[in-house]
């Protein structure tokens, strides 16, 4: 498994980190590389997952492959937790997701009542599959073969979660609009003042400079604070689906949010190099233009 990264609050500030190096970036350059090893075991335990779905396998050995796999999530929001005390704006704005995941992301993660959609997604398709069989009364043991009681339990999770959403959601408007209060208004405009009368007495900048600090430290621990309640709520609603579904309906659950995961960080990714190979081309372009034009 991928090491933890971002390391003691000292090394991250004052020493070379193994991951990186000893500037501010050390820490967001440890999580960048983390993130990406962690995805590099994701592909592989999707992998384990598809081959149990064709191998009879009993549902003790079915269940230490679910639980390998809750692991490397919880693992993964250990290190995200971690990084975050560090530098939650990196945990907010990653560098290492592409600009097809930042457009959905929900308080710097995927969204929690986007586990309901994906089941239910997944759940439709495998019913239609095999509808012929469920017509028979036979059992898929797939997601197509939730019953009532599942059902059930599920949509009561369900609610808790979009309720809880929402309240982190409010939180997060709320904070967010603090950096228009009072105190910060007051503070941009005598920064504004001071650059405008050009001062340069050292003293009198390093104040302000300790003020804006000063002000904006309760602004990152409150989204920090944020983050995390996401986070929970991000791992409690995979937990409690997992918890309700069998062994074999739980293996395609997580086959699906991994390839899910998965695919969308490969297209994006895609289509940034894409995206900046064309800017980089139309760049040359114009600069030919303008030389040809220089020597006429």
């Amino acid at each position: 498994m991928s090491e933890l990264p971002c390391p003691s609050y000292d090394m991250y500030h004052s020493q070379p980190s193994e991951y990186g190096t000893s500037e501010s970036g050390s820490g967001t350059d440890s999580f960048h590389k983390f993130f990406e090893g962690w995805v590099v075991e994701q592909n592989q335990h999707l992998k384990e997952l598809v081959a149990s779905t064709t191998t009879e396998l009993t549902d003790e050995k079915l269940q230490a492959l679910i639980d390998g796999v809750v692991k490397h999530y919880e693992y993964y929001y250990e290190a995200k937790s971690k990084c975050a005390k560090h530098d939650v704006l990196a945990m907010l704005s990653p560098t290492w997701r592409s600009s097809l995941e930042d457009a959905f992301l929900w308080i710097g993660g995927w969204r929690p009542s986007m586990a309901f959609h994906l089941l239910y997604s997944k759940a439709g398709l495998q019913f239609e599959a095999k509808l012929d069989e469920l017509l028979q009364g036979l059992r898929t043991s797939d997601l197509g073969d939730l019953s009532a009681t599942q059902l059930a339990q599920i949509d009561e999770i369900q609610k808790r979660t979009i309720a809880e959403e929402r309240e982190i959601t409010d939180m997060m408007a709320r904070h967010q609009e603090t950096v228009a209060d009072a105190s910060m208004v007051e503070l941009s405009h005598a920064v504004s003042e001071m650059l405008r009368a050009n001062e340069t007495d050292k003293g009198g900048k390093k104040e302000v400079e300790e003020r804006v600090d000063s002000a904006l430290m309760p602004k990152e621990e409150g989204l920090e604070e944020i983050l995390q309640r996401a986070d929970d709520l991000r791992l409690r609603t995979l937990q409690g689906i997992v918890n309700i579904l069998r062994p074999k309906q739980c293996i395609h659950f997580l086959i699906a949010a991994a390839e899910l995961h998965l695919r969308l960080h490969e297209w994006g990714k895609k289509r940034d190099t894409s995206r900046r190979l064309n800017e980089g081309t139309s760049s040359d372009e114009g600069t030919t233009h303008d030389l040809s034009t220089t020597s006429r």
